[in-house]
């Protein structure tokens, strides 16, 4: 598996798998902010929509790939304010769900949290659908249960549920260290 970073240029070449990527994953169940089936075209204007977050700065993607196949991405949502810029969201988490199960998804929150240490984020914060198998990944990885918000957001079948908010401080010395 390789992961990489992406620009506007590379993310555009990878429109079609990233958009059949984003519909694979929804329609396996994962709550990443569609319902179901979602169609192609909708998945692929989603993805075009943030070549210019990507141009600009303001998101950073990561894909990995599996020979020439794309098998899972995650994204960095950067703030703009100026009261903000030591913190990001981490933002759709995706892996296929062929590919699941051999560390893949934690190879790309690794990459995610490394970057984020090395441009001075200190501060990551997530959410997730409540009881879903992210958040076993998320626990392991060190992260921080903040809370959870009943029926926050419809999941791909269309029913309201909660999700559980998580925040990890990252480049920054912990109470033990």
């Amino acid at each position: 598996m390789i992961t990489s970073r992406v620009d506007e240029r590379r993310l555009t070449e990878l429109l079609e798998e990233l958009a059949d990527l984003l519909t694979d994953t929804v329609e396996a169940g994962a709550s990443v902010g569609f319902l179901a089936p979602l169609d192609r075209a909708e998945a692929l204007a989603w993805w075009r929509g943030r070549a210019a977050a990507v141009a600009d700065g303001r998101l950073a993607v990561w894909v990995a790939c599996e020979g020439e196949r794309v098998t899972g991405t995650v994204s960095l949502a950067l703030p703009d304010k100026p009261n903000s810029r030591h913190r990001a969201e981490l933002v759709k988490l995706m892996v296929s769900p062929a590919a699941r199960g051999r560390g893949l998804g934690r190879g790309l929150l690794t990459a995610a949290e490394e970057a984020a240490v090395a441009a001075g984020i200190t501060l990551l914060h997530l959410d997730t659908e409540t009881g879903s198998p992210a958040e076993h990944l998320y626990r392991s990885a060190g992260w921080t249960r903040a809370g959870t918000i009943p029926d926050y957001a419809a999941d791909p079948g269309g029913e309201l549920r909660p999700t559980t908010l998580y925040f990890k401080q990252v480049g920054v010395p912990t109470a033990a260290g």
